[in-house]
């Protein structure tokens, strides 16, 4: 009996196991390819601020609902407001960036994310650098100096802004994380709300200001799509928390770095992109830069959120 219900056991944590992956490969589709849909709204008139602002107020009223009973306790804090703001920075960059620039090599310079993190981590939980984390650091400087090396110039220099964008939604995607590993007593819920409510009130204060264009949908086909991410936005962050929690943290960044495969296929059937051969040679030093950040640290990751989330 005790072996049946050993191997009963067994058998169910390899499921989990299985569903955890798979919910990390659906979440790496997802962000893979969820820049797509926003130029379709871009191209129909509704500019990325706005088209993000009103995706993520979706994803803020349905995440009230499914995750009621877990908002209850909820208390405003400061700590909250900083990650409210670093997703807004996040998101909105990534979906400008995309809209503006090569999908990949966005994603590409997105995931210097290790880099910052290492500082980050060091400057706000005070982490002491090791050999791994120079190594990390060293390598990711490296990819992006190959990423954004111009051969005129003979020196690294983002040549437009959507380049700019990628790194400050990267950077602000690892100062998220960072914050979210300070605030352990936070429960995933009400970060991710933070999340939803940063980008969607961001938004509307940058549109009042005069940034972006206050145009909405004009078809119903396009408030259903508007609709649709919203829905997405909240689906795939459930899925990815829900993988997150169950795959140790170096296995998960290796699962979710096929988003970046994802968004190549995506990029070059969808939208005719094609990467130069330094765009692959940075970003594969980036890739490893990511892999030996993962190996750092074994626990098992507890905050990613939308985005990337």
């Amino acid at each position: 009996m005790k072996g049946k219900a050993r191997q009963t056991a067994g058998g169910s944590g390899a499921r989990q196991q299985r569903l955890a992956i798979g919910a990390l490969l659906g979440g790496a589709l997802i962000w893979g390819v969820i820049w797509y849909p926003y130029r379709i709204l871009r191209d129909a008139g509704v500019d990325g601020i706005a088209s993000s602002t009103l995706t993520y107020g979706v994803a803020f009223v349905l995440g009230l609902l499914v995750f009621r009973r877990s908002l209850l306790a909820w208390v405003p804090s400061w700590t909250l407001l900083w990650l409210a703001l670093a997703a807004a920075a996040c998101n909105l960059g990534y979906v400008l960036a995309t809209l503006s620039g090569e999908v990949v090599r966005v994603l590409l310079l997105f995931y210097l994310a290790p880099l910052w993190t290492v500082l980050l981590s060091r400057l706000l939980l005070g982490e002491r650098l090791s050999r791994a984390g120079a190594g990390v650091v060293a390598l990711s400087l490296l990819g992006a100096a190959t990423m954004l090396w111009e051969p005129q110039a003979g020196l690294p220099a983002a040549p437009d802004h959507a380049d700019w964008l990628g790194l400050i939604a990267g950077f602000s995607f690892a100062l998220f994380n960072v914050l979210c590993r300070r605030a352990g007593h936070l429960s995933i819920e009400s970060k991710a709300m933070a999340a939803f409510a940063g980008v969607a009130v961001t938004g509307t204060l940058l549109l009042l200001a005069g940034v972006g264009s206050l145009r909405l949908p004009a078809a119903p086909s396009l408030w259903l799509l508007v609709a649709v991410l919203g829905c997405v936005l909240v689906v795939a962050n459930v899925i990815v928390q829900f993988g997150l929690v169950r795959v140790a943290a170096n296995r998960a960044v290796v699962i979710m770095l096929t988003e970046i495969g994802f968004a190549a296929v995506a990029a070059w059937l969808l939208a005719g992109e094609a990467l130069a051969p330094r765009d692959w040679v940075g970003g594969a030093l980036v890739v490893a830069a990511s892999l030996f950040s993962a190996r750092m640290d074994e626990r098992p990751a507890g905050c990613r959120f939308d985005r990337e989330g």
